[in-house]
């Protein structure tokens, strides 16, 4: 980085420039410091300028591989065993568990998004379909999870642009106008905490489609290569840091990774709205740090409980 001067009859303007190449192409930075500035403050100023400009870059970064880091041949056999022991098999399950999956996730996934249907409401909806009192909104997207699950049990595509959107438009095509497309031009998404805090904010929306197809190609390369945990938690995870849609990442997200797991001959996954603290502090140990660990511990853990749920049901019906 380095200031830039640019001198007029009567002033002196300062300004903080720094180029970052990405293939062929050049980005150039430049943040306004000020003008006709003493040492100390053209110094504190430059500080500043220095870490936002540095927060661009970060994202507006190229994503040549998600994980940053190749796993080990050792790290990949442990996380090889951690996947043997995961209590259920895709293959016992019936169609009546894949019923009683679908309502779980299908409660758990909208209530970690603010939906105000109770897990009773969510069963008797998509059982008997007896509508409770409740908004026509969280009502639509209840069927349109649900649906959601369906359709990924029956594709053969792993991931592609084509089905994200598809996804997309399966569960928001009764709730929101723009269902099934991804942010325009000058929509772009912060993420704030309930002090409003910024805990995490979006890929620049000219750069969703370029991020997207990045990730399609790190699975590409990679779906022979890592076990179907990893894949499953690089490719949601990444895919919450783009954000790609203006509303309604987290719910496509979190089917997407369902998709890669059933696809990896693995059980469906199911995060449960008690576990969203947990699951939120996963994101955020993966976007700054690239750290999977939290991640797939989270997801033996619930694939734990899920095997319980899933158990209970079952004794529950004979």
């Amino acid at each position: 980085m380095h200031v830039e001067i640019r001198k007029t009859a009567k002033r002196t303007k300062y300004f903080l420039a720094h180029s970052y190449r990405e293939g062929a192409k050049v980005h150039k930075f430049r943040k306004y410091l000020g003008q006709d500035l003493k040492p100390q403050l053209l110094e504190e100023r430059k500080k500043i300028a220095e870490k936002l400009i540095l927060e661009e870059i970060h994202r507006y970064r190229i994503i040549k591989d998600p994980l940053q880091v190749e796993l080990s041949d050792e790290e990949i056999r442990s996380i090889r065993t951690l996947e043997a022991k995961i209590p259920s098999k895709i293959v016992h399950l019936s169609e009546r568990d894949w019923k009683e999956f679908s309502e779980i996730f299908t409660y758990n996934t909208n209530a970690i998004e603010g939906s105000r249907l109770n897990r009773e409401e969510v069963k008797e909806l998509l059982e008997k379909d007896r509508w409770p009192d409740k908004s026509k909104e969280d009502i639509a997207e209840a069927f349109g999870v649900d649906e959601a699950i369906s359709y990924i049990r029956d594709t053969k595509e792993h991931i592609s642009l084509e089905l994200i959107k598809r996804m997309h438009k399966i569960i928001f095509r009764n709730s929101k106008p723009f269902a099934g497309r991804f942010r325009k031009k000058g929509e772009e998404v912060v993420v704030m905490d309930g002090q409003g805090h910024v805990v995490h904010s979006g890929a620049p929306q000219a750069r969703i489609t370029y991020l997207l197809r990045e990730l399609i190609r790190w699975y590409g390369r990679n779906k022979d290569r890592y076990p179907g945990l990893v894949l499953g938690a690089v490719v949601h995870n990444q895919f919450e840091n783009i954000h790609p849609f203006a509303d309604g990442n987290g719910r496509v997200g979190r089917v997407l990774l369902n998709n890669i797991l059933i696809k990896q001959g693995l059980p469906p996954l199911n995060i449960d709205f008690n576990n969203r603290m947990e699951y939120y502090a996963t994101l955020q140990a993966y976007e700054k740090g690239h750290d999977l660990k939290p991640t797939i511990k989270l997801y033996m853990k619930e694939y734990s409980s899920l095997n319980k749920r899933l158990g209970d049901h079952r004794k529950r019906k004979k």
